[in-house]
């Protein structure tokens, strides 16, 4: 069995799965893959059952009744690698925008030492293409008000190409994980940060994606700014809880 699963949360990607599916395995350092989809109504968990078909040993599928957050589909994910003994499991986007090429160089950084590695847009200026100029000041705003709120030296605490050693989330209460957007990435590193586990950054390039359709709302943009200062004031008087 390989050591390494790689948990794509899919919701209509159906331009997406097939190919981003087929770039992880044809990597040379072997990965297993587990897509969680919600139920999409174009057909993309349909298309992965086909891919089955033909990568029977490493091709995964979960899918859920409803679309229920980004949050819990990594959770779902989580929990069942580490049923499965997974040593390194990762988060990926469907769309392309973390490179599957990058993959290597997270698990490389893992095997190493580092207990999570996250692809950082940050680490060396600002890496993202095809973003507008709001959106770009949006994320990279964020970044810096997470680490003055939360005091982790992360500079990209809100990116979602991450690996995790499976020791960090058997530590980590999956079950209290409060924040089911895209705050969800930054209540797993501010979870891990506070259990002490070595995070490492190392740089990649983020391209928005060029087929579907975004993810991004308002009320998830609402959760991140609110919900992080709320995070922080609860892991102060109830640290008991995370």
């Amino acid at each position: 069995m390989e050591d390494s699963l790689v948990i794509i949360p899919t919701f209509n990607e159906i331009e997406n799965v097939e190919a981003i599916i087929k770039a992880v395995f044809a990597l040379e350092k072997k990965f297993h893959v587990l897509v969680v989809d919600d139920n999409s109504p174009d057909g993309t968990a349909d298309k992965v059952r086909e891919l089955q078909q033909q990568f029977s040993d490493r091709l995964f599928l979960e899918v859920r009744k409803e679309k229920s957050g980004l949050g819990t589909a990594y959770i779902h994910g989580f929990k069942w690698a580490i049923d499965r003994k997974y040593d390194f499991i990762f988060e990926m986007d469907a769309d392309f925008s973390h490179r599957p090429d990058d993959l290597p160089r997270l698990y490389r950084a893992c095997v190493n030492g580092a207990d999570v590695v996250v692809g950082s847009r940050y680490k060396k200026g600002v890496n993202v293409v095809n973003w507008p100029l709001y959106r770009m000041l949006l994320s990279y705003g964020a970044s810096f008000y997470v680490k003055l709120i939360t005091g982790m030296q992360v500079h990209d605490p809100t990116a979602g190409f991450v690996c995790y050693r499976r020791k960090v989330l058997e530590e980590i209460n999956l079950d209290t994980i409060k924040f089911v957007g895209y705050a969800f990435q930054i209540e797993m590193k501010f979870r891990a940060h506070l259990k002490k586990f070595k995070i490492e950054e190392i740089s990649i390039i983020f391209t928005d994606r060029i087929r579907g359709k975004s993810k991004m709302s308002s009320s998830i943009v609402g959760e991140a700014i609110f919900g992080v200062l709320k995070m922080k004031l609860s892991s102060i008087f109830q640290r008991h809880k995370f």
